[in-house]
This record gives C-alpha cells, sequence and structure tokens, in this order.
C-alpha cells in the first residue's frame, strides 16, 4: 500500500511540474559559432534530461565492456568450485558407500579444481585407506602435518592407523601431539586415556581419565570404576617398589570410591591383615559384602584370624550371612566354614538352599566333599561331580572385550590386553578358562597385578 502511495505522489509531482511549465512559457536561445539556436524552455529542459539518459546509458555499457573480463573470470571460478565441491561431496559418498576406485578418481578431480588442501588431501587419505594402501594414506596424512589448519586432521589419521596396526607406542605420540593442539577433545582424550592405560602409565592415566570425565568423554559412574582400577594398579606398582603406606593408601582410596568393588575390597584387606589391622580388614569385607557377595571376599574372610577355631570360623561366617541374606554366595561360604567345622548337618543345609537359589558347580563339588568326609561314600560324590560337570559354568572374571575368562582379577585382560574389562560372570561355553601364571609374592601377599599392556576401557563387575 506504501509503495502505491508513494508512486502516485512522485506521478503527481510530474504532473505538477508539467502543468508549471506549460503556465509558465519561456525561451533558451543559444549563439554558438555564429549559430543561434532559439527554443521554449520546456523543450530545452527535455532535451536536456533526453541528454542525460543517453550519456548514463553510454556510461554503463562503458561500464559493462570494461568489467565483463573479470565477471567471466568470476563466473569461470565460481563454476570450478562448483564442480570442485560435487566431486568432493561424491567421493565423500563413495566412501561411505566402499567404493574405492570412484572415491580416489572424484579425489583427482576435487584436488585439480579446489584449491583447499585440508579436504582433498583428507579425502584421498581416505581414498587410500579404503583401497587398502596405508603407505600412501600415511603419505597424505603426513603432508597435512606440514599445514597448521591441518595438522590436527593429519595427526588423527595417523593415530588411528597406528592403532589399527597396533603400534600402540606410536599411537600414544600422536595422540599426545595431538592433544597439545586440541587439549579438550573429548574422543582424543577418551582415546588417551585408553592407549596411556594399555602402556602401563597409571598416573598419566589417572589424570587424562579427570580430564576426560570433565570433557564429559566419560559418563561419571564408568569413569569412577576407570580410576579405582587405576588407584589398585598404583597400589600394585608402590608395592612392588616396596612403598607399603603407598600400595595401602591407593587401594583404600579405590575401595572408598567403589565400596562393591570386589577387587579393591580384597585388596586393601590382604594389605591390613599382613599390616596386623584385622578388624578395619574386616569391615571392608563387609562393606564390600554388603554391596556385592562374592567368593574373592569370602575366600579372604576366611583367612582374617589366623589359627581360628573351625567352630569360631562358623559363627562369623554366620555373620556375613546377615549383611546380605539369602544370597547364594552366602550359604556357600557358610558351608565350607561348616565343612571344615565337620558340621555336616548345617553344611548340607546350606548347600541345599544353595541350590534352590541357583545349581551351581561349586554347590555339586561341595556336596561331593561333604559325601566323602561325612559318610566315605566316593559312590555319592562321583554322582555329584557328575552333575558337577554338566552344570552350567560358575560365574569367573569374564572380558567383555573378547569373552575370555580367568580366575583372577587384573586391570588389563590377560587373553586381549583390555583395561578394566573383566566383570564378574558366566562365561560363553565355548571360551576357555584363562588360568593365570604362579603369581608373584610380594611383601607376604600374591601379587595379582598384570605384567601386560592393552586395550579399550569399559566398567568391570
Amino acid at each position: 500500500m506504501s509503495r502505491a502511495i508513494w508512486f502516485l505522489i512522485k506521478v503527481a509531482i510530474i504532473v505538477a511540474a508539467a502543468i508549471w511549465l506549460v503556465e509558465h512559457p519561456g525561451s533558451v536561445s543559444v549563439n554558438w559559432q555564429g549559430y543561434v539556436v532559439e527554443t521554449s524552455f520546456t523543450m530545452a529542459v527535455i532535451i536536456g534530461l533526453v541528454a542525460l539518459g543517453v550519456a548514463a546509458l553510454l556510461y554503463r555499457l562503458y561500464r559493462a565492456v570494461r568489467g565483463a573480463p573479470t565477471r567471466v573470470r568470476r563466473y569461470s571460478r565460481t563454476r570450478r568450485r562448483e564442480r570442485g565441491y560435487k566431486a568432493l561431496t561424491q567421493g565423500m559418498v563413495a566412501v561411505a558407500a566402499g567404493d574405492p576406485s570412484t572415491a580416489r578418481k572424484m579425489a583427482r578431480r576435487a584436488d585439480g579444481l579446489l584449491n583447499e588442501p585440508p579436504l582433498t588431501m583428507l579425502l584421498s587419505a581416505q581414498a587410500a585407506q579404503l583401497q587398502g594402501d596405508d603407505q600412501a594414506a600415511k603419505q597424505y596424512f603426513t603432508a597435512m602435518l606440514d599445514r597448521p589448519d591441518t595438522a590436527f586432521l593429519g595427526l588423527r589419521g595417523l593415530l588411528t592407523q597406528a592403532i589399527r596396526s597396533g603400534d600402540r607406542v606410536e599411537a600414544l605420540q600422536l595422540a599426545r601431539r595431538a592433544q597439545a593442539i586440541q587439549p579438550n577433545t573429548p574422543w582424543l582424550l577418551s582415546t588417551l586415556y585408553d592407549l596411556e592405560a594399555r602402556s602401563g602409565d597409571w598416573a598419566a592415566a589417572e589424570g587424562t581419565l579427570q580430564q576426560a570425565m570433565h570433557a564429559k568423554a566419560i559418563p561419571a559412574a564408568e569413569g569412577r570404576h576407570h580410576r579405582a582400577a587405576l588407584l589398585l594398579e598404583r597400589s600394585f606398582e608402590a608395592e612392588r617398589r616396596g612403598r607399603a603406606d603407598s600400595a595401602l593408601s591407593h587401594a583404600q582410596a579405590a575401595h572408598d570410591l567403589v565400596p562393591g568393588f570386589v577387587p579393591a575390597a580384597v585388596r586393601v584387606a590382604r594389605l591390613l591383615i599382613a599390616a596386623g589391622r584385622t578388624k578395619p580388614a574386616t569391615k571392608a569385607l563387609e562393606r564390600a559384602w554388603r554391596e556385592t557377595p562374592h567368593p574373592d571376599l569370602s575366600d579372604v574372610y576366611r583367612d582374617l584370624v589366623p589359627g581360628e577355631a573351625p567352630l569360631t570360623r562358623v559363627k562369623r561366617f554366620e555373620r556375613l550371612l546377615n549383611v546380605a541374606p539369602n544370597h547364594v554366595e552366602g550359604h556357600l561360604a557358610l558351608a565350607r566354614a561348616s565343612l571344615d567345622a565337620q558340621l555336616w548337618g548345617e553344611a548340607r543345609a546350606h548347600l541345599n538352599k544353595a541350590l534352590e537359589l541357583r545349581p551351581s558347580r561349586r554347590a555339586y563339588q561341595l556336596l561331593a566333599e561333604l559325601e566323602r568326609s561325612e559318610h566315605k561314600n566316593d559312590e555319592a560324590a562321583t554322582a555329584w561331580i557328575a552333575k558337577a560337570a554338566s552344570a552350567e559354568p560358575d560365574p569367573a572374571w569374564t572380558c567383555t572385550a573378547c569373552g575370555a575368562a580367568t580366575h583372577v582379577w587384573s586391570g588389563l585382560c590377560p587373553h586381549c590386553g583390555s583395561f578394566d574389562s573383566l566383570t564378574w560372570k558366566a562365561p560363553a561355553p565355548a571360551v576357555a578358562l584363562t588360568l593365570p601364571e604362579q603369581p608373584r609374592v610380594l611383601g607376604g601377599l600374591p601379587d595379582l597385578s598384570p605384567g601386560t599392556p592393552a586395550a579399550s576401557p569399559s566398567p568391570a563387575g
């Protein structure tokens, strides 16, 4: 509406000016070089306006002719970039589709059309990787290190290649170089933590883990579990160096961080027992048992008081059963203590209760021992052993990464090297149980810390 009003106002002004000129005629005379030109004032105004219009048109024509080469060049560059980005897009699609020949073809075309090395070199490297030419991919990634704007991309590509080839030393160096450029990148912090843990650099891994948790790269609960595992490894390391106080403090910190983490409770209890501090060791075991009843806890609980009378030990295990009533591990532990005390009826009652809760090989094996000890009945014992052989496998420390199982927890999976990946569960029937080597004895206690570095972090039970 406003545009229409404005148009009418301009028309009215023009009409008013025309009327004014008609009502006020005049004449214009030009005397030049002996020529005299006379006309009305109105005609002179019209001639002047026409002259200005012609001059404007000529000027625009001059500008168009003069600027034509520039516009042609600009149009050519635009078209070239459009074709280059189209080739780049087609190359990325080819990489995603797993078509290495098309990817490399599009990478060469994009490189010829675009003057953007970060994108074209990355596509070329990915195409080379897709074609299995790791050497060419490495050359592209290495070339990217020479430019500040592509150095991080190059390091990421080289890091991926090093991890894929299993070169952990090179991968760790590349990850630290990348962190110097982008210190708070979540995926990089997670990867760096993993590599430091695999290499056994526990202190550095703990620091990186804290950064990764702060950057939300690792969830808080999972991060606490990883840190507890790292503290346990630092405890083993401190004991190897003869630093008993540090070994105990690291183990205690791990236990306080995740009270239900069985290896931490076992570790701190063993160290306290070795130091003659039975009461806090008992408290640590019962605290962990309340959250996670476990045979490793009952094994240490049995050894709390050296030379203890079997009947007194049974009374202690009754207290442990009361901490977590109606749990199968409590009945199995009390049955074991009753067998040692030759309380045959109580042992049988607890074993039957354990079988009601969950049939297990350990329960059948204890029943076989009970038959031999109480009745000297080898035939009945053999029948229980046969049942044990056909029963489902008992839980063991099973790696969530590779599925291998072991009787002894360690921070690093002894089969694939994954860090903090052992969880207490029944292993798959096809996976053989990994038996640990003879434990190293340090300070009177078996050192169950691993000796080999390894794989990706995941929460353990």
